[in-house]
Order: structure tokens, then sequence, then C-alpha cells
């Protein structure tokens, strides 16, 4: 019996087109760590003048880019606020305390996002020597263990105020900046007002590596010396640039593709019984939570034996996210995997 690969697991499972593997044969390509790569210099300036920053940092990775970020902002002993639920807090492998020497203070909901009263809460005031004193307020947009929620620019910006009122610098995780930019029709420039971004592109965009990290040009040549100690520095990485030029030239307007088949997902989740609770599917990820105990097992293995690969955010939450290579033939057999589950 044939099976089918359908690979819902994340939008980083992605393969280059043949137009994108085109872009990277083609590269101009020289020394990035000397300096003289013209396609990573092309990405980098590309990048900065889309968000209105000054300058571009290419990287392997986000978890690279967001901890690059944290050593710049913080000294060790600092503290970080942010969500509970954010990304450097559950799955940059304890990098802030490993990187940076680094603790973390965290609030907000059960949806990824945080408040400016979270903020006025969980500050730390310099001349307490017991606590830690704050340093940096860091936002993820969109929230991937919300749920893929968009925290929205008039939120972005009180938060924006709350940390400048008690002289924070602030970041964005912009992992999935561009599905939140897709959603809300807001511009790239939109976003200027952070002190750093880091931008992924071998997400949603489907290149096959890179994150770029953007701030001013203080802030990236001191990103620079940083990405150097953390082993990030690359040599002829035109090649992948090319590829991140390339989705940012022509892969951003697609992605309300793959919100239009999370919502088709989270359509058919919400007309099986089995289903409990899902979180607002507002993006290309849908999360939810099943009845039975060890039900999130259950599903998880009958969907691999239909050759559905689906991933666990936890014991209770499942999530499936969609992405350039979901074709129709990976939503029917998906929505039969569904229907076809019995607790």
């Amino acid at each position: 019996m044939f099976l089918i690969d359908a690979d819902f697991r994340s939008d980083t499972v992605t393969r280059p087109s043949a137009q994108m593997l085109a872009a990277m044969q083609a590269a101009p390509v020289g020394d990035d760590v000397l300096g003289d790569d013209p396609t990573v210099k092309a990405l980098e300036a590309n990048a900065a003048e889309r968000f209105g920053m000054e300058a571009g940092l290419f990287c392997p990775s986000g978890t690279m880019t967001n901890q690059i970020a944290i050593n710049v902002h913080c000294r060790p002993g600092d503290e970080v606020i942010c969500s509970s639920l954010a990304h450097i807090y559950n799955y940059e492998g304890g990098g802030v305390a490993f990187n940076s020497g680094v603790q973390v203070r965290t609030g907000g909901d059960a949806y990824g996002r945080i408040f400016p009263e979270d903020i006025h809460r969980l500050v730390q005031p310099d001349m307490d020597v017991h606590a830690a004193p704050s340093r940096l307020v860091v936002v993820e947009n969109t929230a991937n263990k919300g749920g893929g929620t968009s925290l929205g620019l008039p939120l972005l910006h009180e938060l924006h105020a709350a940390a400048k009122s008690h002289g924070l610098a602030y970041h964005l995780d912009g992992a999935r900046i561009f599905n939140a930019i897709v959603r809300e029709g807001d511009r790239t420039e939109d976003y200027s007002f952070f002190d750093s971004i880091s931008i992924c592109l071998s997400k949603g965009l489907a290149a096959p590596i890179g994150s770029v990290l953007l701030g001013n040009k203080d802030f990236i040549g001191q990103a620079k010396r940083i990405r150097k100690r953390f082993g990030g520095g690359m040599r002829q990485a035109g090649y992948l640039a090319a590829a991140g030029l390339y989705a940012l030239e022509n892969n951003i307007k697609r992605l309300v593709e793959d919100h239009e088949k999370a919502a088709q997902i989270d359509q058919w989740l919400s007309q099986v019984d089995y289903v409990v609770e899902r979180k607002p599917c507002e993006t290309n990820m849908v999360l939810f939570r099943i009845n039975a105990i060890g039900g999130a097992q259950a599903l998880h293995t009958h969907l691999a034996s239909l050759g559905i690969r689906i991933i666990a955010m936890d014991r209770e939450w499942l999530r499936i996210v969609t992405h350039q290579d979901i074709t129709s033939a990976h939503m029917h057999a998906l929505k039969n995997g569904l229907q076809s589950f019995q607790t």
C-alpha cells in the first residue's frame, strides 16, 4: 500500500524550490567572516531596510540571533522579562543562563502574550541589591507555544512604552514575524521601534537555513563579535544568503495560503468529539488537546501509521503546522486521519 508522506510537524521541514536552488547556485560569494561575501551583505542590507533598521547580521539560526541579542543587551546577573511560553525560555536549551548568565521572569497569558501590567509588575529595581536588575523585554510574534498567536502592533507599541518607562531594552523574536505581518496587513517598517529584531528565513519563508538579527550599527557591531564567540561565523555563506534573499522577495505573500489551510484544519478539529480544547488559529498553526488519557500519543501514533507526521508540544498538546510543501493530497489524508481516529 502506498503511504503518503505528509509532514505537518513544522514549517522548518520545507525543501528549497527549483527557483530557490537556482538562485543559490548562481550566488556570488566571498568569505563572510572576513566581511567580503557580497550576497550576505545584500541579504543583511535588504532585511535591515525592510524593517527600518540600520544594519543586519546573518546567522545560522533564530536561536543564535536571539541569544546574541540577549548577550549584547544584558550582563551576567541581569534579568529578562518575557512570556512564560516564550521560545527563549522554553526551547533554546537554557541558553539565556548558559550563554549570558542571565535569568528570566515570566508573565502573560496562555497564548504567548505579555501585557504592560506584566512588565510593571515583574520589573526589578536597580537599587535593590537583593534583586537581579531587569534589562530587557522580549516578545515573540507570532507566539509558537501560544498557537501561532499574532500579538498585533497596538499591543507591541504598549509594551514598548512600558519597557522604556523602566529604561529596558526591547527585543522582538520575529521567528514568524512575516506570518503576523501578512495576517495583520502591516508593513515591515512598522516594526522599527524595537531595539533589535530577529527574523527567521527557514520557517514560513522556506529557506533551508538562516536568520537575520537587526539593530543599529553599534548593536550589530557588538553582535558580530558575539556571533564569532558563539561559533556562528560562516565562510562562503552567500549560497545560503541567496536562499534568504529569494525567500524575502518571493515567499512572503504566499503565507496567506498556509493560514487558509490551518483554518481548514482547525474547522475539522472543531467537528470531532475527542478534541476538548483548541488555541485560537490565527496563522499557520493549530494547537489542540484531546480528552482521553494518553489520547495525544494515541492520535500521534494513529496519524503516523498513515504517513502523517505532527508534533507533540508536551504530554497534552499537539501541534499541526502548514507550510509551502503541504499539498491538497496531504490535506485530504490529514482530514481522513483525524476523522478515522477513535479514542
